[in-house]
């Protein structure tokens, strides 16, 4: 075969979790086709570290080239068990949030009554992470939200989603540059891949960016409604 980039979400898609069962054998076909010769493979996911290690581990998922966790705003190249960050990514990323931080961006949003801090290990330099209600319409929200960030000249991407299998809403406010489709393309470049050799699988709000992009996609079945009616329109 081809080498390939294949780079792919976690949760709902690769592994279950949610209302939908996982197809019977999936993540065994994975595994076999992954020790193919030319075979890339990349974790992108919304995950940090530990989760990220903890879903190898309780999913027998086969060990990954590289693991982009944080909703693309940390990246790490695995070597026989052994995870080194590559902070390139992240100077690049940076220079998006115009000298500003978490705590200086999560400070414009602390009155905001829809939102609620995430823990403190789901957050991290340039990642600030809210609960929100799941029935929320966030365009509203998302609207206020640009207007406080506009006199500060950050560029950020705000990225709603729901967990479903905890009922609730997820609102990441991110550097411009980390979506996930930033992320695939600074992978592309720096594994050598291209369009015709990379293949991205996703199924939620975070991954709209890349399953509406030139970039070969898969938008699996258990995608939610919402997303399979965006993606289609993109």
């Amino acid at each position: 075969m081809s080498p390939l980039l294949l780079c792919t979400d976690l949760d709902r898609t690769l592994i279950p979790n949610g209302r939908e069962p996982e197809s019977p054998g999936a993540r065994e076909r994975f595994r076999r086709f992954i020790t193919e010769q030319g075979v890339t493979l990349a974790y992108v996911s919304g995950r940090h570290r530990a989760l990220v290690e903890e879903a190898i581990r309780d999913f027998a998922l086969p060990l990954p080239d590289y693991v982009f966790g944080d909703v693309g705003t940390s990246l790490y190249r695995v070597r026989d068990g052994s995870w080194s960050r590559i902070t390139d990514w992240e100077e690049i990323i940076g220079a998006d949030w115009a000298g500003l931080d978490r705590s200086g961006l999560a400070a414009l949003f602390e009155d905001l009554p829809e939102l609620r801090l995430q823990e403190p290990e789901k957050q991290n330099r340039y990642k600030l992470s809210y609960y929100g209600p799941e029935d929320l319409d966030p365009g509203p929200l998302l609207e206020r939200m640009r207007e406080r960030l506009a006199p500060t000249q950050a560029r950020a991407s705000l990225i709603w989603s729901i967990d479903e299998a905890a009922s609730v809403g997820l609102l990441d406010v991110l550097p411009e540059g980390a979506t996930k489709y930033h992320a695939v393309v600074f992978l592309m470049g720096l594994t050598g891949h291209d369009e015709s050799t990379t293949l991205f699988a996703g199924d939620s709000g975070n991954d709209l960016e890349v399953l509406a992009s030139r970039i070969p996609s898969v938008l699996v079945a258990n995608g939610h409604a919402a997303v399979r009616s965006e993606a289609q329109r993109l």
